[in-house]
């Protein structure tokens, strides 16, 4: 492999092409592209070549070898530790080096358990940094003291998330911290909230979490964009309930006008909705449902042929 500046090229094959062709790797997005069709064929890749420092002072005996971690803005002496595995999960054991003080010792605790956290969920860059933040002012002010540690990283996540319109439920976050209940993490919120000055988290929009929804249901373009022409037309409407449960109540309804029917139970499953909520929410959108599904993706007499599931009894929506 040849390096060119920054971008490398190699042939290799490619699974949309089906044929071995050019392709391209870019340092600078970590991206593996083909390039005949454009398809990212990994991304995040981590570049295992070593770098060298150009230091005039080294020995010729000494090894080259660049180590350890950019220097953290948020720490009052930089980052000065050593991460050794446990190999009893995924919790590293930081071995810290001398003339770190406490608080930022503390800090790098935290902020190992966010990163830990947030790489479950899949969240990105921003999203770790502003959580961050938000832990060392939690640090700063000695506030949840009485908390565990992980529910506090978990509600920074939460907060974070949500300041970046890319929200993640408190179910969705509490299934990926290990002895920590939904309960905790919401009080831990409701804690930091009074305590740290925040940016506006406002409400949360259905809109927000229409593409991860329909992505984990596997929905074709044209359905996703039916369902957020749907959920932004139901902001006109007076539907007093979770936006979650109305968002799950539209999918429900665009699914079931397509070729491709989702089961009530996958999409209970998809937005982490009970499926007595659907059924609840979609007796409350049914007299609007003419108008909020759009003309170009169903005709009228279809949507008006749709019902609540079958097994929806009285009880259910009382």
């Amino acid at each position: 492999m040849a390096r060119n500046g920054e971008i490398d090229d190699y042939r290799d094959y490619c699974k949309d092409c089906k044929a071995n062709t050019y392709i391209v790797l870019d340092h600078c997005t970590g991206d593996t592209i083909c390039s005949d069709c454009g398809l990212v064929l990994e991304s995040c890749y981590i570049d295992e070549i070593a770098e060298w420092r150009t230091f005039n002072d080294d020995n010729n005996d000494k090894d080259p070898n660049r180590v350890g971690y950019n220097v953290n803005p948020l720490l009052s002496q930089g980052n000065l530790k050593t991460l050794i595995s446990n190999n009893k999960g995924d919790h590293a054991i930081p071995r810290w080096q001398d003339g770190v003080s406490n608080s930022d010792r503390v800090l790098l605790q935290g902020f190992d358990i966010i990163e830990i956290i947030a790489n479950r969920l899949g969240l990105v860059r921003p999203i770790k940094d502003r959580a961050k933040e938000i832990f060392k002012k939690i640090e700063e002010q000695k506030t949840c003291v009485m908390r565990k540690r992980d529910s506090i990283c978990a509600a920074c996540l939460f907060i974070s998330s949500r300041e970046n319109k890319l929200p993640r439920t408190l179910n969705e976050i509490s299934s990926v911290v290990y002895g920590v209940t939904k309960k905790e993490i919401n009080k831990a919120v409701q804690s930091i909230k009074r305590h740290v000055e925040l940016e506006d988290m406002g409400t949360l929009n259905p809109s927000e979490l229409v593409r991860r929804f329909c992505s984990n249901l596997g929905m074709k373009n044209h359905a996703v964009k039916a369902v957020h022409e749907a959920v932004e037309k139901i902001q006109d409407v007076d539907i007093r309930r979770n936006p979650k449960s109305v968002l799950a109540a539209i999918i429900y309804t665009i699914t079931q006008l397509s070729d491709e029917k989702k089961p009530l139970r996958d999409i209970s499953l998809a937005a982490d909705v009970a499926e007595g909520t659907i059924k609840k929410s979609f007796k409350d959108i049914s007299p609007h449902v003419s108008r909020l599904v759009p003309k170009w993706y169903a005709r009228e007499e279809d949507i008006r042929r749709i019902r609540i599931p079958r097994n929806c009894g009285a009880k259910q929506l009382n």
